[in-house]
């Protein structure tokens, strides 16, 4: 039997096992309080996507929302003044240790900023609640590894909050990829481009930290002094201490809704990132424009993040057009204000575009839509797992939220231990990657269109970093500078416990 024709079947059986059980839309049953039993959920962060998560509730017969927890005191305040005129009590805390010690809470969603969403969860499994935790469901590795452990110690229900498992396209897709119509999977591409501002530069002095503000909450588990940006609200995405960049910030979607088509369940062999933060000079950290490369033996994924306009002065994000090595283009012609997305899976025979919710043969005659009709909100899938007390009822279960979040943090160790490198470095680096050279150009060439030259402003080259994806750790050249941002140093008494 021909090579190809084995290494097809191999990986319809391979993705059938992994997927199939999650292929499946959750049922939903009753909890076994009773069929007339609320749930009662409280929201713990709710100055921006928390109130998706608030307004979900909200709109669910059987569902009482009881408590709001945020250290921000104005808006805890508007919080309980908008939502509490439903005719219910709605109580009001900083502190979320005083809101777990109400016995009368059965679950909570978390969208605090990201340090926070792995001490959140695993107090709130070892006080015996339910959690659905916002992407990326963990700050570090380690993190979501004791994450997934507090779940299933406490036998808590435990999702991570990842949208793209919402959508009937996706689950659509998914199928078609495993029917075998257009072959095997060959590559994986995934990108974000989302244009990102300075973020200014504060000074020696900080920034003002508003009195309204709990600051010493708000920093929990990470270092705590002065402010390390002019405003404390979302830009902390851009800081090491508190946020994971632009691939933390959207990559989980993208990176998750690959993973899952694939069929894949382990971390990549090894992976290797560059790019660096251009055209301005600000108190970010995290990079503003990156590639990684992940190493999976049967499918390499690319993903690329930009927050740069498609030009100098322009707030258009311009259009995701890729040539893969064998000659097939796939493109998204979204040429508008931001944010732009999508994920192409390109099979020997067409590719699968998440963008445009469509598969095409290689010829790019549609083959067929995805219908993204009947989608169900994470908040929802969450809840009739509650009911159910069913893991497999989750979409998104907390192990499945943690390995996706884990290729992010993967990326950014390597863009960490990063070297200023000129482009010829590069080339070389990513050579063995036969789709990797054309990404490297259009990275340059987007780079040159915002008057940067990496000959004048290098890029950062990371390191190929090895991983043993049983063990969750680096091995091999540069592991031991790797395995040190596995794990933060916590702020006591943030300290997540090495036995939770």
């Amino acid at each position: 039997m021909p090579a190809r024709r084995i290494a097809r079947r191999r990986f319809l059986k391979s993705a059938a096992t992994a997927a199939s059980a999650a292929v499946a839309l959750p049922s939903i049953t009753r909890r076994a309080l009773g069929a007339n039993s609320d749930i009662r959920v409280a929201v713990v962060g709710f100055h921006g996507h928390g109130q998706t998560h608030i307004a979900n509730y909200l709109r669910m017969h059987g569902v009482r929302l009881v408590a709001l927890c945020d250290v921000d005191s104005k808006v805890l305040a508007a919080g309980i003044a908008r939502y509490g005129q439903a005719g219910q009590k709605i109580d009001g805390y900083t502190d979320i240790r005083k809101m777990l010690e109400r016995k009368d809470i059965d679950a909570f969603s978390v969208a605090t900023p990201n340090h926070w969403h792995a001490l959140a969860t695993v107090w709130g499994c070892q006080a015996g609640k339910d959690v659905c935790v916002e992407k990326p469901v963990c700050h570090s590795i380690w993190e979501g590894r004791k994450m997934v452990e507090a779940a299933r110690k406490y036998d808590r229900i435990v999702q991570g909050d990842f949208d793209k498992r919402s959508s009937p396209a996706n689950w659509q897709a998914a199928e078609f990829l495993r029917s075998g119509k257009i072959g095997k999977p060959v590559l994986a591409r995934g990108y974000c481009y989302k244009r990102r501002g300075s973020l200014g530069t504060a000074g020696a002095g900080g920034g003002v930290i508003p009195d309204h503000i709990d600051y010493n909450l708000w920093c929990g588990p990470a270092p705590m002094g002065k402010l390390p940006r002019i405003k404390l609200h979302y830009e902390w995405h851009w800081q090491w201490d508190t946020g994971n960049g632009e691939i933390g910030n959207n990559g989980p979607h993208q990176l998750d809704l690959i993973r899952w088509l694939l069929g894949e369940s382990r971390l990549p062999r090894r992976v290797m990132s560059f790019g660096g933060r251009f055209a301005y000079t600000d108190d970010g950290q995290t990079p503003n424009t990156q590639v990684t490369l992940y190493d999976y033996p049967s499918v390499p994924i690319i993903y690329e993040t930009r927050g740069l306009g498609r030009k100098a002065g322009s707030n258009n994000m311009g259009p995701f057009v890729a040539r893969s090595a064998d000659g097939l283009t796939v493109d998204d012609h979204f040429d508008r204000g931001n944010p732009d997305n999508g994920v192409f899976i390109i099979c020997e025979d067409g590719y699968v575009d998440m963008h445009n919710r469509a598969a095409f043969d290689s010829k790019h005659r549609k083959i067929t839509d995805f219908d993204s009709r009947g989608k169900i909100d994470p908040q929802s899938n969450f809840i009739a797992a509650v009911r159910s007390r069913k893991r497999e009822d989750i979409r998104t279960d907390i192990l499945q939220g943690h390995l996706s979040t884990a290729l992010c943090h993967m990326g950014n160790i390597s863009y960490r231990l990063g070297r200023p490198a000129d482009p010829a470095a590069i080339g070389r680096r990513i050579a063995e990657n036969p789709n990797a050279p054309e990404a490297f150009a259009r990275f340059t060439e987007h780079l040159a269109a915002n008057d940067v030259s990496l000959a004048k402003t290098p890029a950062a080259l990371g390191p190929w970093l090895t991983m043993d994806s049983k063990a969750e750790r680096f091995t091999g050249p540069a592991a031991d500078e790797a395995n040190k941002h596995l794990k933060r140093h916590y702020r006591k008494p943030f300290v997540i416990p090495e036995k939770v």
